[in-house]
């Protein structure tokens, strides 16, 4: 399993930063949004029947497919969806999370709202990673967003092992602790503090604080998508979304922290103009 996890990493991820780095926004706008659409097979698979068979999550992928079209065309709005998407995974945080699993044994969301579920999770961050590759130095923009979620797992994994006691959602993924998510703070906070003022042009160490506020919100949501997916698959009764990565499982299992970390770092930098 291991083997597998290496040499699909040692596959995608120079041609993730190739794609980065060389594509302009548009064509790497498209490249996102097919992984965004395999995303969404998977998550069609989570939805139920009807929606969970071959033609239901053709039909979910499809429609996918407009709402992602609808919004390249009204991109110059792109701040709407990024601020609906934040308002999305607040609502996952405070809603979701929070309340499982008593909310899903009293009503589970039906396969509309899953739908739209799905369609708030996927078209902002496409969107999202666009604005963040529109602005100045957009490459190193959307490298230091792809890091800096890594930053945030890679500390949540190595903290929590070594010093995780308290479980953070014992419900959903018992693996997760609250030193875990700190440790994930601080490699996060250390990658923003070396890495901040070189991407953003940032001169002075008090230029730097609103941008690594954004990044430790950044990183926090990034969990939040994480344990999103992961209610959804115990919710379906399912370990993986998919097998389309050999050692990693789904499309889905690979960006879900992405999914909360793009649109809200998006609009953040709008917000604070950075």
């Amino acid at each position: 399993m291991l083997i597998q996890r290496v040499l699909t990493a040692l596959v995608l991820l120079p041609m993730l930063l190739a794609a980065v780095w060389f594509l302009e926004p548009p064509a790497l706008y498209a490249v996102f949004c097919v992984a965004g659409l395999l995303a969404m097979w998977e998550w069609a698979g989570l939805m139920g029947a009807p929606a969970s068979t071959t033609t239901g999550r053709a039909v979910v992928v499809a429609i996918c497919a407009v709402a992602l079209l609808v919004a390249w065309f009204f991109r110059q709005h792109a701040v709407w969806v990024l601020a609906a998407a934040l308002l999305w995974w607040l609502y996952v945080l405070l809603a979701l999370l929070r309340g499982y699993p008593e909310n899903f044994q009293h009503a589970r969301p039906q396969a509309s709202a899953m739908l739209g579920f799905g369609l708030l999770m996927v078209v902002p961050t496409m969107l999202g990673l666009w604005v963040l590759h529109a602005m100045p130095e957009g490459a190193l923009r959307v490298l230091f967003l792809f890091f800096l979620v890594f930053a945030a797992d890679t500390g949540a994994y190595f903290a929590g092992r070594r010093y995780g006691r308290r479980k953070l959602a014992p419900s959903i993924s018992p693996g997760k602790t609250v030193e875990g998510l700190c440790g994930g703070l601080g490699l996060s906070a250390v990658w923003t503090l070396l890495a901040g003022p070189f991407v953003f042009g940032l001169q002075t160490p008090l230029a730097v604080l609103p941008l690594l506020g954004l990044c430790l919100l950044v990183a926090g949501f990034s969990v939040v998508g994480d344990l999103c997916e992961s209610l959804f698959k115990r919710a379906a009764g399912i370990k993986d979304s998919g097998r389309i990565l050999p050692g990693h499982g789904g499309m889905l299992d690979r960006v879900d922290s992405v999914l909360a970390a793009a649109p809200t770092m998006a609009l953040g930098l709008i917000v604070l103009k950075i």
